[in-house]
């Protein structure tokens, strides 16, 4: 095995892009490597390393927000749901959200005031991490300030439980990925799974959160791992062309997940669960109402309905390490797409 030094470390050890329109895929292609590295100092020699594939599984990190959003947004179609009714209503053990009014809407809007994360992992068992949640008040007055943050996607799984008595992963099946005949999409995939699987990190302290070694076919996000691998914010594994049939659902007005009265109210600024027209990531494709989302992992998705688009960007940016962010390939990308359509 090779040492390679952090400087000599490309963006991504792999990735898996794909772009279409309403009509059908356009391009999609593969390149690099689904696993590189044997730990966060040693790249495997080259016959032991896992090529990227089109049909490549990743773990799609803060892009599992997109299916938690749309599962509420569904359930606002069916009556379980008011966009504006306190969340204490449907949750009353959210006892911060009841003190301080938080909505359903706030926590699909990233305007609860609520912090970014918390360190939920270091709490002693499911009840203790919940309660902790539970009872985090928001930093700002809500309603005031959008402050992007992974617990209001927590507390919104917690009342879709609530109120349709099932758990989000059997939601987002029997609402999304079911109807859709998404087969290569679910929470906690199975170990059959794995030689489809990209590697994401080798996790160890200090630079991760928990010490669990090289990670493959097993939620990337603390949190999301603490909670047994199904989370409102995290946990979701999928492949690229999964992820083109629900841009192409939503391209052609949500059928049959949603209404296309629910998919404009989901996808037009300021979006729920969607971000619109976010230059740092959607390059030129934003400006005239682009939607999508971003992962930690490295997976981005861009929906341009006005032009009748969308791209899907699956990378392992985190393999073998974690390092500061960087959007600029993922800009690249969707500006070569507008550039070209």
């Amino acid at each position: 095995m090779e040492a390679l030094p952090e400087g000599e470390r490309p963006w991504c050890a792999g990735a898996v892009v794909a772009a279409g329109t309403g009509a059908g895929p356009l391009a999609e292609g593969a390149f690099g490597w689904a696993v590189r590295y044997a730990a966060y100092d040693r790249e495997l020699p080259p016959g032991q390393r896992v090529p990227m594939r089109a049909d490549t599984v990743f773990d799609l990190a803060s892009l599992t927000k997109l299916f938690t959003a749309i599962v509420a947004v569904a359930s606002l179609e069916r009556g379980e749901l008011a966009l504006d009714a306190p969340v204490a209503s449907y949750a009353p053990e959210c006892t911060a959200a009841a003190d301080h009014g938080i909505t359903v809407r706030q926590l699909l809007t990233h305007r609860s005031g609520l912090v970014p994360e918390l360190p939920l992992y270091d709490c002693d068992g499911d009840e203790a991490r919940w309660a902790r949640l539970y009872a985090e008040p928001p930093g700002a007055p809500p309603g005031t300030v959008r402050r992007y943050s992974d617990l209001n996607l927590l507390l919104l799984q917690r009342v879709l439980e609530r109120v349709t008595g099932r758990p989000l992963d059997g939601l987002v099946h029997d609402r999304i990925t079911g109807p859709l005949a998404m087969a290569s999409t679910r929470f906690r995939p199975p170990a059959s799974w794995l030689p489809r699987i990209a590697a994401t990190e080798d996790q160890r302290r200090p630079w991760g959160k928990l010490d669990r070694g090289m990670l493959r076919g097993v939620v990337h996000d603390e949190n999301a791992y603490a909670l047994g691998g199904v989370a409102g914010h995290a946990g979701l594994f999928s492949a690229a062309a999964d992820l083109a049939v629900l841009c192409r659902t939503l391209l052609a007005g949500g059928g049959p997940v949603l209404s296309p009265a629910s998919v404009d109210l989901m996808l037009t600024a300021p979006g729920l669960g969607f971000e619109v027209d976010q230059p740092w990531f959607m390059g030129e494709l934003a400006g005239g109402g682009a939607a999508g989302h971003t992962g930690f992992t490295g997976t981005s998705l861009v929906l341009d309905r006005s032009r009748d688009r969308y791209l899907i960007l699956l990378a392992n940016t985190v393999h073998p390490r974690r390092r500061p962010g960087d959007s600029s390939p993922r800009a690249a990308a969707a500006t070569a797409l507008a550039r070209v359509l």
